[in-house]
């Protein structure tokens, strides 16, 4: 089985993610029973897309973590590992906008005929290069300007320095028993992904997956800013978890404090900023579905949880009536989040899908977006129109 943890490609969580790895049990791909358009996946409820319209806009793709508006009806799509922007006419035509294998490309979005993207070098203990990140614009004309120096940011602030992790009181006689590689409890360290942006006039908001950080940037003056530090994705584990995780029996009844891991942000039709978190540590169903969705007031950092329970949020995207869309990389495709009470629906099933986009009445998605070590990257968009049902 060819299997992956998507938490090592966005930043370093230290502890677990170690321990998952020795122990053999990282991220598998969702069976073929959810590819996009399955009859045999869950059928949507609500407001959907509808999986028998669903249509392939491009294949062939290398990890297309992210996707955005282009312009003239196309579709920006960020292959990640590649680093590489590729924009997709509406007939699915490719053209590469931008890229640089040196960095990671990571989220885009679009104001006029600007683009602007998040790439940044350095995250995580496995990245040799030294901590880098920022924002780049490309105008119309082809000219480029990078601002908003994140990697400074947080090397000066390490936003979530104050924040415990690990066991709640885990007694010492147990914690003697960890591996060598998990650390029973530490404070937040010094890092930066940029995964995630949203620009809302002249700020761009920048989910960070290194610094556990939604961080704003002026795009006139490049200032660099922190708004809110996430909380911390408690769990607590039963004993056939620690057994499944060939981590010791003692830990069954204790909470661990796993980092919360901001992978995208979206300004909502409410002026809340929306945000989907990562749980940190395993992010398929081993430890049940830990992510969520948060709400945060760009003008004092307050957070409020908006959705509980959600499978692997990667990316999200609204509607004009504040229904959320989410990716869900590890569960049934895009779920739609309703706007006042966050319940949740399967959208569109689909197979690894890593981010949504919503516009008008039209549903795209990545799909297949990580790719099997066996075989050459084959990495989807898909579009399906949004019914009323």
């Amino acid at each position: 089985m060819n299997t992956i943890d998507i938490g090592d490609t966005m930043k370093n969580r230290r502890s677990f993610v170690a321990a998952v790895a020795a122990s053999s049990l990282l991220v598998s791909f969702a069976p073929a029973s959810h590819a996009a358009g399955d009859p045999n996946g869950v059928q949507p409820t609500g407001v959907t897309a509808s999986p028998a319209a669903a249509t392939v806009l491009a294949k062939g793709l290398l990890t297309p973590l992210h996707l955005s508006d282009g312009p003239d009806g196309s579709v920006l799509v960020s292959e990640e590992f590649a680093g590489r922007l590729t924009q997709l006419a509406r007939a699915g035509a490719k053209s590469v906008v931008y890229e640089n294998p040196a960095w990671d490309v990571a989220g885009t979005d679009r104001r006029g005929g600007t683009v602007y993207l998040a790439e940044s070098q350095g995250a995580g203990p496995m990245d040799p290069r030294a901590l880098a990140g920022h924002i780049r614009s490309i105008d119309s004309d082809g000219k480029q300007r990078t601002f908003g120096d994140l990697a400074a940011l947080e090397t000066k602030e390490n936003a979530d320095g104050g924040s415990s992790y690990g066991f709640r009181d885990l007694p010492a006689a147990c914690a003697a028993q960890l591996p060598p590689d998990v650390e029973a409890s530490y404070k937040g360290q010094i890092d930066s992904h940029p995964y995630g942006i949203d620009v809302d006039g002249g700020t761009i908001y920048v989910a960070d997956a290194g610094a556990n950080s939604i961080v704003s940037v002026e795009v006139e003056t490049g200032e660099a800013q922190t708004v809110a530090v996430l909380p911390s994705r408690p769990h607590r584990f039963t004993a056939a978890e620690a057994t499944a995780l060939k981590l010791p029996g003692c830990i069954a009844g204790h909470t661990y404090e796993f980092e919360p891991v901001p992978t995208d942000v979206k300004r909502g039709p409410d002026g809340w900023l929306y945000v989907t978190v990562l749980p940190g540590g395993p992010e398929d169903p081993a430890l049940g579905a830990r992510g969520a969705v948060y709400k945060v007031d760009p003008d004092n950092g307050r957070v409020k949880l908006f959705a509980d329970d959600v499978m692997s949020p990667t990316g999200l995207d609204m509607d004009n009536d504040g229904n959320v869309y989410v990716a869900s990389l590890f569960g049934e495709g895009v779920l739609r989040l309703a706007a006042r009470s966050g319940e949740q629906s399967v959208a569109l099933p689909g197979a690894l899908t890593a981010d949504v986009d919503v516009r008008g009445e039209t549903l795209y998605a990545t799909v297949n977006a990580l790719p099997d070590s066996n075989k050459a990257p084959d990495g989807h968009v898909v579009t399906a129109p949004l019914e009323d049902q």
